[in-house]
């Protein structure tokens, strides 16, 4: 058993949901999937595996951060052969036009984090979506009644921030919003030749204030995941 999932060879599907909050993976399994199993549950961070109108899909938590998510996505794809991942995480809104509760769709992401600067000793490595699964993904979320966004996101270290003047200069260069995941996701699937995208619903914005509370963004982000279900199974 693999150190930080525990899963049995056979037990994950070869297209995975990744949500940060492991509650919100078990809403997921329980919500949308067909004889969902729970497949890990060390350190509380759940796994599941079900179907999906048919097709069997797995969905775990990875925690919050890059450093977490890189652990399950590593291990997922090097170790149980996931071939396409996608992020369904929650996001801050750095522009007007981003409304809370709208999808923000990640086509790349810039980053504070220093795992691609050691990753790359210095180069600019632009962690960007797979294509293909990134226009199915649109394709779905565009048929939910939720507004859609598609951009840049910014995946950053530092939660609670004593620069906002960094942030200020994101929204200046279009950056959408700003989460904690996606570009170590899009790295360690560029790595390791899989498929990889990231989707996030809204939770809170930074222009005006307006937020979800947490246990609407553990279980009411239906848009975001009824889209993603239906996209992941056809791309």
């Amino acid at each position: 058993m693999i150190t930080h999932i525990g899963a049995e060879p056979g037990q994950i599907a070869d297209r995975v949901l990744l949500p940060g909050d492991p509650l919100r993976a078990q809403w997921i399994a329980e919500t949308y999937l067909d004889d969902p199993v729970c497949y890990s549950t060390v350190r509380n961070m759940l796994g599941y595996t079900g179907e999906f109108q048919g097709t069997r899909v797995s969905v775990q938590g990875t925690g919050m951060g890059q450093p977490s998510l890189s652990i399950y996505a590593h291990e997922l794809m090097a170790e149980y052969g996931v071939q396409t991942l996608v992020r369904v995480g929650s996001c801050g809104a750095l522009r007007p036009e981003v409304k809370v509760r709208d999808l923000v769709v990640a086509l790349s992401t810039s980053t504070d984090s220093g795992m691609n600067r050691h990753r790359f000793e210095g180069i600019d490595y632009s962690p960007t979506a797979d294509f293909d699964l990134l226009s199915v993904l649109v394709e779905e979320c565009r048929r939910t009644d939720a507004d859609v966004h598609v951009g840049q996101v910014a995946s950053w270290d530092v939660f609670y921030s004593d620069r906002p003047d960094l942030r200020d200069r994101l929204t200046e260069y279009g950056v959408l919003a700003i989460e904690m995941e996606a570009a170590a996701l899009y790295t360690l699937a560029a790595k390791h030749g899989r498929r990889a995208a990231a989707v996030c619903t809204v939770s809170d914005s930074l222009v005006t204030g307006d937020e979800t509370s947490a246990q609407e963004r553990e279980r009411t982000f239906s848009s975001m995941i009824e889209a993603t279900l239906a996209a992941i199974i056809r791309a």
